[in-house]
């Protein structure tokens, strides 16, 4: 896969099952783990997600909310919000045969750049189980504080610089 086959393009209404598809299948560990049938399975799945989105379409109206696609495939989802002093990744979440092929490296590198560029802080949250903060911690970033089950992470190209 080269850097040329991972695009973004904006979220539209009509991506909305595409969305809770994509919200379910990053829950996929969590909820194999609970004793539910299918169905309270999806309610539940279909609550969080309706409950994240109003959450971060509420108190980020600003955020950019972008479907990934991968050689033209919609692959997963990406939510930045970008203030004066930082990029914050809200969001990154891939369908499960993406997971592990390099495209969210790469998206993560793409905003590392833009930080570098625009003279900003990178950060983003991950929770404590998600094996993500391993890639985080190799590309340079730094865990910043602890809140609930979630690790905040943040980078900066001066930090990067003194590494």
């Amino acid at each position: 896969m080269t850097p040329d086959d991972v695009a973004l393009r904006p979220v539209v209404p009509a991506d909305r099952d595409l969305l809770l598809r994509i919200y379910a299948s990053s829950r996929e560990t969590e909820m194999a783990l609970v004793p539910w049938t299918p169905a309270e399975k999806d309610a539940f799945l279909r609550e969080q997600f309706e409950f994240q989105d109003r959450h971060y379409r509420t108190a980020y109206e600003e955020a950019e909310f972008s479907i990934i696609t991968i050689s033209g495939e919609d692959g997963g989802r990406l939510i930045v919000h970008r203030g004066p002093q930082w990029i914050e990744v809200m969001d990154i979440a891939l369908l499960g045969p993406w997971r592990n092929q390099g495209v969210g490296t790469q998206l993560i590198k793409d905003l590392m750049a833009e930080a570098s560029r625009t003279a900003k802080s990178l950060r983003l949250w991950v929770e404590q189980f998600n094996r993500a903060q391993h890639l985080y911690a190799r590309l340079g970033f730094v865990h910043a504080g602890t809140e609930g089950v979630h690790m905040e992470w943040t980078w900066t190209a001066a930090q990067a610089r003194h590494s």
